[in-house]
Formats: structure tokens, sequence, C-alpha cells
């Protein structure tokens, strides 16, 4: 079988009656070319389905017409989180309408990571990133800052002036607004069933919950970090459960782990919400289908991740650092699964 070889420019300008130049200019959107030029040179490009040369486009200091995407979490763990789904979905609308692609990789450590930076930024693969778990004092931050890429955070606050610029969620107000939900119903013995304590967002979720504690004498209150798996939150269900006095109200900060977490009350005979409610952090299908249907905080992911897309196309045509946005707002949706504490 005949291999086709790659369509060049020389072969575009040959059919369109140009110069290999006049190709160059049309493609690059150069001046120096008519506009009734550039849209033949352009039409032939897409008749013979030319792709632009990645090298050739760096040397020629064109845009890369892709961002760059780095999924740093257990691969098992991805496909059961709807929340990356969604954002992935709101960050291809964001893109919607621009030709400009996403390259998606899931990395194996903090270190793969940042080395896929290094690489898609010299080899001009991506004109930008979203970075998404922020963390206090964060490597990524720094190598993105000193390469100069543009960034995008999605966060939980506002970044620094003249720093990349976040699309954020206030996970301190969204704790705060749970935990007073739950304290109303007379839950006294609060417990967290939290993810990695490194990120920003859990950190703030934990640290909000030891105030709340003390501004409320609630000295029941704990807060047990895992790997955001179901086995995971499983045992930490199982541990608090087991405890002579076990909470009365358990907040999980995913859907997964609320999930888990209502499968070991389950197997405990814990009774939801007699003996103890329940609230997840994240909201998807599954919390609402389940029985009791858990209560949760809803936030519009596909909605962040569109307007952080949005946020890094507008960052990438900048010379100076965007400042931040604030993302959808959270509402708390009461299911099933939170009642009144016991007596």
């Amino acid at each position: 079988m005949a291999i086709q070889r790659r369509t060049t420019i020389a072969d575009i300008a040959a059919k369109a009656g140009v110069s290999i130049s006049a190709v160059s200019f049309a493609l690059n959107d150069r001046p120096g070319v008519s506009d009734a030029t550039r849209a033949r040179v352009r039409a032939v490009a897409r008749e013979l389905d030319w792709q632009p040369h990645t090298a050739a486009r760096a040397l020629g200091g064109a845009k890369a017409g892709s961002i760059g995407f780095v999924l740093n979490r257990p691969a098992r763990t991805l496909g059961t989180e709807s929340f990356f789904g969604d954002l992935i979905s709101g960050i291809q609308l964001g893109l919607a309408g621009s030709h400009v692609g996403m390259n998606l990789l899931v990395a194996r450590d903090a270190d793969e990571e940042l080395q896929t930076y290094r690489d898609w930024w010299n080899g001009h693969r991506v004109d930008g990133v979203i970075v998404i778990d922020p963390r206090h004092d964060d490597d990524r931050l720094r190598l993105l800052g000193r390469l100069g890429m543009p960034t995008v955070v999605v966060g939980s606050r506002p970044s620094p002036e003249g720093a990349a610029p976040s699309v954020w969620i206030d996970d301190s107000d969204a704790t705060e607004k749970v935990l007073r939900y739950l304290h109303a119903l007379g839950h006294r013995r609060i417990a967290h069933v939290a993810g990695r304590p490194e990120f920003e967002h859990t950190a703030m979720r934990i640290e909000r919950l030891r105030e709340f504690a003390e501004g409320h004498d609630l000295p029941d209150t704990v807060s047990i970090p895992t790997d955001y798996s179901a086995d995971s939150g499983a045992a930490a269900t199982r541990e608090l459960l087991s405890r002579h006095e076990r909470p009365s109200a358990i907040v999980f900060d995913n859907d997964v782990l609320a999930v888990a977490g209502l499968g070991v009350a389950s197997e405990m005979g814990v009774a939801v919400p007699g003996a103890v409610s329940i609230v997840s952090f994240d909201d998807s299908a599954m919390i609402r289908l389940v029985r009791p249907a858990v209560t949760s905080l809803t936030r519009d992911t596909v909605e962040l991740g569109q307007r952080a897309a949005t946020l890094l196309r507008r960052q990438i045509d900048a010379d100076h650092a965007l400042p931040s946005e604030q993302g959808p707002m959270l509402t708390l949706s009461v299911r099933e699964s939170t009642g009144r504490a016991a007596s």
C-alpha cells in the first residue's frame, strides 16, 4: 500500500496559483496578501487537509493553536469523579469556534507534570495551560512563571496581583454554608472526610471547619485526609462510625467519598439520616440517584471550565497578567441524607 506524503505549503502554493511566501503570509495571518488571496489559500489548505508543522510554526513565531491541561490524580479515580468530565466539557465549550484545541495528559506524579509543561512550552505544543488543585508554595506556578507561559488557575481564591489569574470559588465560604446548616439541625459532632491536605481547597475547608468548631464550642470535630478514592473514603467512614462517640454528621470532599461513606453506613446498620447525616462538597448524578439521595453543594462545573478556557484565551493575547474572575455561585441542595440530630 502506497504511503501518502505530507502536504506542504509548496503544494498549496501550486494549487492556489500563488507564491510560497504568499501562502506563508496567509496561513500565519500576516500582512502582505489581499483578503481574497488569504481566503483562497486557506480554502486550498483545508481541501488538501494541510496541518502546520509544530517546529516550523515555532520558528515562525506563530501560535501553536492549542492549550494544555494536566490532571495529576490517580488514573483509576478519574473515571469515577464527574467533576473532571464536566470541567473538560466546559473547557471545550470555552474553545468552541476558536479553532483552538486542547492537549490533555494524566500525569503519574508532580515531576511528570512539571516536565510536561517544559516539553509543551519548549516544543511549541501549547500557547497556555489551565492548572487545577493549586497548592501553597506551588512549584508548578513558579515554573510556569519562569517559562512565561500564559496560565489560568482553577482555584479557591483570587490570585495575587501580577500572578497568573484564577477562576475561583470560595471554598471557605462554601464550608461555612454547610456547617451552619448542619449546626442549625442540631449537629454538634461533625466530621470531615477530606481530600489531599496539600491542595489549597482542602486546606481551606479543614481550616474553616477548625475555626467553626472553636467558635461554636464543638470539641469533637475532626478532619481525616484521603486520596479521594472510594476505598480510602470507606476506610475513613468505618473508622469514624466505629468510635464510641461517633459523629452525628459527616461532610465528604467529593461525591465518590460520599457514596462510599453511605455504603459503609448501610453495612454497619447506621441509619442515614436518623443516626448520621451525610453531605458532599460535590454534586453529580451519582449522589442524586443513590438512596437516600445525598445533600450537596451544587455548582455549575461546566460553566467553571468554560470561564477558565475563555479567560486563558484572553490571557494568551494579553501582554500582562489579567485580573482573576469569580466562578459560578454555589448553592446547597438539600436532599434525603440530612436531618435533625438525634436527641
